[in-house]
């Protein structure tokens, strides 16, 4: 028999336990290609749009309590990602780059509200056709030989793109197909030297050879796509012997006089070799026709007589040499300080090399051509005679500029009820470069920015699809948008972005609505608040829709104050003109917003009237009227005169236990032994519950349940307390049985005493006296009810 509420309490105890547990909730794990559950083995392209809904957390919980949604990430990495909490969306918000970051490492979890599961997950990011091939080691030049054998190898460019697949690999050629000098294999980027073409310095002494890099082009945001890149090879020939010398400035003419002294000097010749990129040193020498008369300096070329002029036999003699002439400057005539010629001396003739002198002063987009003329004048002729050629030099752009807003910041202002994917503002950037440098890409970031998106080429920003714009919960939006170019140099701007108000809001009124109390020239007040942010959609006006009768109260259509009429100044004047002589009146009130359109509400307000006179002469009735609004504040001053009488018994116990303890008596040790005492008769309850009566409702008799014994009200003496019923025989105790104790129980009823007359009192009752002895006999009755168990 024992055995049995033991095994029953531990089973019930088991079933407690169980009852207790919350188990966590989990991730459903999907597996690779899915795109909903715990996000496992999941990769994503580099060129998803930003805002893309990517992937769906999805999972459960045990005891089917809702669930929330969460992803964080490390605070050095960017948030790439945001989550809807309730059905866990996961949407893009950062552009992806794989050849930045081709992992992202993610914190998802899951919560039911008392349990926090979370998961570490690595997002694989795939490549798309988004880079172009580069070339390295830029610039090119070279040096080949003049002599280099037809179909030799000359130089090797290189270019590497980050991407992968067939959008990585790179293939070469020649700008100029038809090339007759120069070739390039499509693979290795090998420049040769054509078959049958040959190099020569005197002719030419620079070749610019332009070199295409090609991808294997791929895909990007949905098509396909090749990109490609250019680069110059500058080949500079370089000169061997193989010209001869060359004389400058023939034929040469000397002339002999009849007092010409024999060794005296009667010309000069000049000759330079041919071989001018690596000139040899020149010696000069006769060849024929001197017959003696003449020799020459084999250092410097000057021709001396050896004879008298009267031994000479001829008048004219041709002699056979190689030899020179001309030496002129070289300038350029045009915009000063920008380029310089080089070189700036030249004997006969000379390749010329114009060097830029001040980059700062070319600007592609302030001029794309510069137009100078290269002046030739002798140096050392009286006549100074001279040329010109006309030096056109086309630029050729790069990206020096960077995307520039055309404001620092932009201001938009948009209604709260714009659906989804509404337009708010275009923003707009310039980029002066030329070709691909010029194109510009936005983006937008920040805290503000969640509910927007921007089209990356137009620069127009519109709202999230799934957008739910609000002014009440946030009026204002502030965030960044940028411009960048595709070398990544970009600039910034601000945006404002304000919702505006619309009356999507009702009026509401109060808890505190129902029920109202005035006093006579004591207006009572009705309040009803308006959600809506902005004015006058958020302004309320009062009035009253039904009253009967309809000439007792005035409202302030400002304030929400109800008064009575001016000519209502008494309760005798209510009771006039009140058919039934009731002074409790139901009101349907409205509050109506100044929004367009409006938006009203209305309520149905109690309103119970009494005067100052009335609660001058019932304390209670005015304790229980000032808080018949405010219930709280009944329990809190109950609660301070119950914690006041606790103090004091604490401090009387306090002093008598000192007091005691400082006697000089010594008591003896006695040991006490105590039988557990019946309960006490409930006629001490009783008394005391009649005790209480005729303090605090005096209004009310305690009645027996015996139909045979009322109270007489109209006695002048307090009425004599209640008996309490007989207690029943304590049980016998049984050594083998388990006491079951009987609780006593008290019958009785509340009747209202019949008021004392006086003659200051009013002929008719008073309406707040009446509620509140009603309000007080329902509580009275359900403390006798509830003490009566105990």
């Amino acid at each position: 028999m024992g055995h049995a509420p033991r095994a029953a309490a531990i089973l019930g105890l088991l079933r407690f336990c169980l009852a207790q547990a919350n188990f966590a909730p989990h991730f459903f794990d999907n597996g690779a290609g899915s795109t909903n559950g715990n996000m496992a083995l999941f990769s994503l392209p580099e060129d998803t749009p930003v805002g893309s809904h990517v992937y769906t957390l999805n999972g459960t919980d045990p005891e089917g309590d809702s669930i929330s949604y969460h992803i964080s990430f490390d605070p050095s990495s960017r948030n790439v990602f945001s989550v809807d909490q309730n059905f866990g969306n996961i949407t893009l918000v950062e552009e992806l780059d794989r050849e930045k970051e081709d992992e992202i490492e993610a914190i998802i979890s899951i919560s039911d509200g008392l349990n926090l599961v979370a998961e570490k997950v690595t997002i694989l990011v795939t490549d798309a056709n988004d880079e172009g091939p580069r070339f390295t080691q830029e610039p090119y030049i070279i040096l080949v030989p003049e002599d280099t054998p037809a179909g030799s190898s000359l130089f090797t460019v290189h270019a590497v793109d980050r991407d992968t697949g067939s959008g990585g690999s790179v293939t070469y050629f020649l700008q100029s197909l038809h090339s007759t000098k120069f070739a390039m294999d499509r693979h290795s980027g090998v420049l040769r030297l054509q078959a049958g073409a040959t190099l020569d310095y005197e002719k030419s002494r620079t070749h610019l050879v332009t070199v295409v890099a090609k991808d294997g082009g791929g895909r990007l945001r949905g098509a396909h796509v090749v990109f490609s890149a250019t680069t110059t090879v500058t080949v500079n020939v370089e000169d061997v012997q193989d010209m001869a010398p060359v004389f400058v400035g023939t034929p040469y003419y000397g002339y002999v006089y009849e007092d010409t002294l024999p060794g005296s000097e009667v010309l000069t010749v000049v000759a330079v070799d041919g071989d001018q990129g690596r000139p040899n040193h020149l010696v000069y020498s006769l060849v024929n026709g001197s017959s003696g008369a003449f020799e020459i300096n084999e250092t410097s070329g000057a021709i001396s007589v050896l004879q008298n002029p009267s031994q000479l036999r001829r008048e004219v003699y041709e002699l056979h040499i190689q030899g020179a002439n001309a030496k002129f400057n070289l300038r350029l005539v045009g915009p000063g300080g920008i380029f310089r010629v080089v070189p700036q001396t030249v004997l006969n003739e000379a390749q010329v090399t114009i060097i830029v002198e001040n980059s700062a002063a070319i600007d592609f987009e302030q001029s794309r051509v510069l137009t100078f003329k290269l002046l030739a004048i002798e140096v050392n002729t009286p006549e100074k005679f001279s040329s010109t050629a006309d030096i056109v030099i086309q630029l050729l752009d790069t990206n020096d500029n960077v995307p520039k807003f055309t404001s620092h910041y932009y201001i938009a202002r948009i209604p709260e009820n714009a659906p989804g994917g509404s337009n708010v503002v275009a923003v707009t950037a310039v980029d002066p470069d030329t070709g691909s440098w010029g194109k510009v890409k936005y983006s937008i970031y920040g805290t503000g920015a969640d509910l927007f998106l921007i089209h990356p080429s137009t620069g127009l920003i519109y709202t999230q699809p799934w957008a739910n714009l609000d002014a009440e919960a946030t009026a204002r939006y502030n965030f960044y948008v940028k411009a960048e170019d595709t070398e990544g140099r970009y600039s910034l701007a601000e945006v404002f972005v304000t919702l505006l108000d619309v009356n999507d809001h009702y009026p509401q009124f109060g808890k505190s609505i129902q029920e109202k109390t005035m006093v006579l020239g004591t207006p009572v007040r009705i309040e009803a608040t308006d959600q809506d942010a902005e004015e006058p959609n958020n302004l309320v006006d009062y009035s009253i829709t039904h009253a009967e009768p309809a000439n007792v109260f005035d409202i302030d259509a400002h304030t929400g104050e109800i008064r009575l009429k001016n000519s209502i100044r008494s309760l005798d004047a209510l009771h006039n003109i009140t058919p039934r002589g009731d002074f409790t009146w139901s009101l349907e009130v409205q509050a109506k917003d100044r929004g367009s359109p409006s938006f009203s509400t209305t309520a149905l307000l109690k309103i119970d009237i009494t005067d100052a006179e009335t609660l001058s002469r019932d304390p209670m009735a005015a304790f229980l009227l000032q808080t018949k609004d405010n219930p709280m504040k009944a329990v809190g001053v109950l609660s301070g005169i119950v914690a006041i009488v606790v103090a004091i018994t604490i401090l009387i116990s306090t002093a008598t236990f000192w007091r005691n303890k400082r006697s000089n008596k010594v008591l003896p040790v006695r040991r006490v032994l105590r039988r557990r005492s019946s309960p006490a008769p409930r006629s001490i309850r009783i008394e005391w519950l009649t005790f209480r009566r005729a303090k605090t409702a005096t209004k009310f008799m305690l009645k027996e349940g015996s139909p045979n014994e009322n109270c007489n009200n109209s006695s002048a003496g307090a009425p004599l307390p209640p008996k309490a019923p007989a207690l029943p025989s304590p049980p016998r105790m049984a050594s083998n049985t388990v006491t079951h104790w009987t609780v006593p129980t008290v019958s009785g009823s509340l009747n209202p005493q019949e008021p004392q007359p006086s003659p200051q009192a009013p002929a008719s009752g008073s309406p707040v006296r009446s509620s509140v002895v009603s309000e007080l006999k329902k509580k009275f009755e359900k403390s006798v009810d509830k003490k009566a168990y105990f």
